[in-house]
């Protein structure tokens, strides 16, 4: 039977809700490339299409494979619109066709593509989600590795950083269909030349598509979708209020308390965690009691907590009236389905008061199963010790002043006696009995009741001043009396507790909301950096200082209160730690527990931003249990203020930058088309002067510098072309032999005096690239080589065929490129060595790389064996010509 108190989470309701009014997503993952998901996402529509559903293409690569092209014959198939980058014409999904259109189940393949530049949307699970919101279902297929959680994972392994991810947010609410291979058979696909190309299917059988390597990635795409079931299932349980673990997965809970012996339960929890590969948490149970702890308890608390993050738990602190009623209701809201808990080392007393843990847990728990492990830590002499050492009956001055309210009591009876009778002055003695619970608690108020009971007796009933009842009907009475007032003081204890964990967490619950509304106001670092000082100080009663990296060191920006003088030393150390390793370190931690503070770093998307150091006055343990979750609910404010003023800058920033990359255009094209005319008049003049003049000695010098002028001229413009995106590509089969000679003859006049070695052999393929292009990049290879490779120094000009490529390298006799600055000579404005004595510009280099990048040519630079730098061109396959120059002749 259904508990009548149970009620459907508000919150999962609303989720269900706003995933109704959208679209649904079913996404079909697979471990990697070639296993099917295309294949099944296409035959899975084509059901739909032929049930009636309005299914089109949006978006599929079939990678020419007739199968795949075969299955997407009977779709309606919008067509993809055609974008510009960088000289090439490449297609996009075309997303506003596809909501015009507004079918009922779209196609998408590659879930995690990038788009290019100039689409609405960067990323392709964006236009799926504005899809989604327009109420178009959508089928789309993803490979484990685009994953961003699992990102680092995959790379740690198969060595391949994967740039296109999908955030783990995708997988809410979407349906998640696993296609599956086995990795034999997937490898054969690859060699039958199913997956890629074969010059391709070869290096990928020996890097990525290795057997354990696709054994992983099976295992990670299975456990993927596990978790998102699970998370499906606990959703839908939330919305439906249904009680029960329904446990697809196991989640695995352990209850810590304050007693010794709690960490030997979180090792106990990690290790089953671990063999069931199962989440977990741990979890401390926060009764009224706890504000009679020592600071030996809560101590034992927090480092228990700290064990358990650090092993990989979850931590959380729930207050309650009493530890079994937060445990099950703690773990009726995790459903979790494994219980770790110590074995009880109370007294009778309190199992008679409360009743087993272990009973209660197995009574709620539905399916859950209950680990009870002994508390490695108490014997039977600690045990002792600490009852003992223990503040038993609490502060004696409140027995006082129950022995004065029941005095007042008895006055009040007797005076109201003459007026209300015998019978009437029973109800007085409740009142000292509700307050007392009340003010004071459960104990008490019990002690409370027997007092005014006993009085009432020695008072009241006959014989007076005697313990002794003859009446009894008085003997009723009396014993009516204490247990109205047991009953009276059991229920304003648990009123009390509750109203106090109440107002606490309501406090709490205030001041967070607070503090994230002022840091929301804050708009620069240091307004921020004092906030949070201040506030955290405030709320846990603590010195802080917050300490950031603007430079080298990291230097205090804010404290409270106001810092004197530096924090030592070994403070130093605990903080650079922090800093540097992303974690908690100095008192109280494992750390560099020798230091005053405690510091922890504020840890974002985008690194340690900044680290803040606590510390009690009184020089302990600065986290109390009670107030840990407080802590990292407030370091984790501090870390997103500090995440957004560091994204604010990084936005004023690219501002800044684009406003000077426009600028810097704008200046180049000027130069460059202002100076061409005045240099076409000096070329005009030195020919009328040679014409005049012919054996003059300077003419030489003078073509060559206005070539070389020229060239530079050429290279501004070229460079604005390249920074503006309006290159146009108008590819043709080359000869290199040809482009070589070309270039080489442009230069005569530069190469007039030095050795040319041509190493291209004849047979070379003809490459597809764009003539011009392709022209100013060897003009500015042969310019380069000429500069820096000595005064007579022989270039030498090698092509060659490689399985992958046909490779062109134009090296010098020159000193060669910087160590670790083979990729950075390409940028612009950056110059090798030996550019001031020979006038180079550092635009050429940035010219090659530009224009080899438009046209799919991958450029780079290195120190060949005789010790001058080597550039090469690297045309893969793609834009090789079939045909040899012979044959195209």
């Amino acid at each position: 039977m259904p508990d009548p108190d149970s009620r459907p989470s508000p919150e999962a309701l609303l989720r269900t809700a706003q995933r109704e009014a959208r679209g649904k997503l079913k996404i079909f993952l697979g471990a990697a490339p070639g296993v099917g998901k295309t294949f099944e996402m296409l035959r899975e529509g084509a059901e739909r299409l032929n049930g009636g559903t309005d299914v089109v293409v949006a978006v599929v690569e079939t990678h020419g494979r007739a199968e795949t092209q075969a299955l997407v014959a009977p779709f309606e198939v919008i067509a993809r619109r055609t974008l510009s980058y960088r000289g090439h014409e490449l297609e996009e999904m075309d997303l506003d066709a596809v909501l015009a259109r507004r079918p009922q189940l779209a196609l998408v393949d590659e879930f995690a593509h990038t788009n290019v530049e100039g689409s609405r949307h960067p990323k392709r699970w964006q236009d799926v989600t504005e899809l989604l919101d327009a109420g178009i279902d959508v089928y789309t297929t993803l490979n484990v590795q685009h994953v961003e959680s699992l990102n680092d994972v995959v790379a740690s392994f198969t060595k391949v950083r994967v740039r296109e991810t999908v955030p783990d947010s995708v997988f809410d609410g979407a349906e998640i269909e696993v296609v599956d291979l086995p990795p034999d058979e997937l490898i054969e696909r690859l060699k039958e030349g199913k997956v890629y190309v074969p010059a391709e299917a070869s290096r990928a059988l020996g890097h990525f598509f290795s057997k354990p390597n696709l054994s992983a990635l099976r295992e990670m795409a299975l456990r993927r979708a596990a978790l998102s079931v699970d998370q499906a299932l606990l959703e839908h349980l939330d919305a439906s209020a249904l009680p029960g673990t329904f446990a697809g997965g196991e989640r695995v809970l352990v209850a810590i308390s304050e007693l010794p012996g709690s960490d030997a339960l979180v090792r106990a929890a990690k290790r089953l965690a671990d063999a069931l590969r199962a989440p977990w948490q741990a979890v401390y149970i926060e009764t009224p009691r706890a504000e009679r702890f020592g600071e030996a308890e809560r101590r034992r608390i927090a480092n228990t907590l700290s064990l358990a993050a650090s092993l990989g738990a979850t931590i959380a602190t729930v207050p309650a009236a009493n530890v079994i009623e937060g445990l099950t209701t703690h773990v009726t809201g995790m459903r979790a389905t494994q219980l770790v808990i110590g074995k009880s080392v109370r007294s009778w007393w309190f199992e008679l008061r409360h009743g087993s843990v272990v009973n209660a847990m197995l009574r709620a728990g539905n399916g859950l199963a209950v680990h009870v492990i002994p508390a490695a830590g108490e014997t039977g002499s600690t045990r002792a010790a600490r009852a003992a050492g223990s503040d038993l009956w609490g502060d004696p001055s409140v027995y006082g002043i129950i022995a004065t309210m029941v005095g007042a009591t008895i006055g009040v009876g007797k005076l109201a006696e003459p007026w209300i009778g015998l019978g009437g002055v029973d109800l007085i003695f409740l009142l000292p009995v509700i307050l007392a619970s009340g003010r004071f608690g459960l104990r008490p108020g019990l002690i409370t009741g027997l007092l005014a009971g006993l009085a009432y007796n020695f008072f009241f009933l006959p014989p007076l001043h005697t313990f002794t009842i003859a009446d009894p009907q008085s003997l009723l009475t009396m014993f009516v009396l204490i247990g109205i007032a047991a009953f009276t003081a059991n229920l304003a204890g648990k009123l009390k507790a509750r109203a106090t964990l109440g107002a606490r967490g309501a406090q709490e619950n205030a001041a967070i909301a607070a503090f994230g509304q002022a840091l929301a106001r804050a708009s620069d670092w240091e307004t921020t950096s004092a906030i949070i000082c201040d506030e955290v100080s405030r709320l846990l009663d603590l010195n802080v200082v917050l300490l950031n990296r603007r430079t080298d060191d990291l230097g205090i920006v804010a404290s409270c209160p106001v810092a004197r003088g530096e924090l030592g030393p070994v403070n130093r150390a605990a903080a650079d730690w922090a800093w540097d390793r992303a974690e908690a370190s100095g008192v109280g931690t494992a750390t560099l527990n020798a230091a005053d503070w405690q510091f922890h770093p504020l840890k974002t998307a985008l690194g340690v931003l900044a680290v803040i150091g606590i510390a009690r006055p009184d020089g302990r343990d600065p986290v109390r249990a009670d107030r840990a979750v407080l802590l990292q609910t407030l370091l984790g404010q501090a870390a997103l203020a500090h995440e957004r003023l560091k994204l604010e800058d990084e936005v004023r920033e690219v501002s800044l930058l684009k406003e000077r990359d426009r600028l810097r255009a704008a200046l180049l094209s000027s130069i460059g088309h202002d100076l061409r005319t005045p240099l076409t008049s000096v070329a005009t003049a030195i020919e009328a002067i040679a014409v005049d003049h012919p054996g003059a000695p300077t003419l030489p010098i003078a073509r060559m510098e206005v070539a070389r002028l020229r060239r530079f001229l050429d290279n501004l413009i070229d460079m604005v072309r390249i920074d503006s995106g309006t290159l146009e590509l108008h590819p043709e089969p080359i000869d290199l032999t040809d482009a070589i000679g070309g270039a080489v003859h442009d230069l005569k006049d530069l190469f007039r005096g030095r050795h040319i070695d041509l190493k291209v052999p004849a047979n070379l393929p003809f490459v597809s690239a764009d003539p011009t292009l392709l022209h100013h990049i060897l003009i500015n290879l042969l310019a380069n080589a000429a500069q820096h490779g000595g005064e007579r120094g022989t270039i030498t000009i090698l092509g060659r065929r490689t399985p992958d490529a046909v490779e062109l390298s134009v090296q010098d006799e020159g000193p060669g490129l910087p160590a670790g600055q083979e990729a950075r000579i390409f940028e612009t404005f950056a110059q090798g060595r030996g550019s001031d004595r020979h006038g180079g510009s550092g635009l050429g280099l940035a010219i090659v790389k530009g224009f080899a990048d438009a046209m799919g040519i991958r450029a780079s630079a290195a120190n060949h064996d005789q010790g001058g730098a080597a550039f090469t061109l690297h045309f893969p396959n793609r834009l090789l010509e079939i045909a040899s120059p012979v044959s195209n002749a």
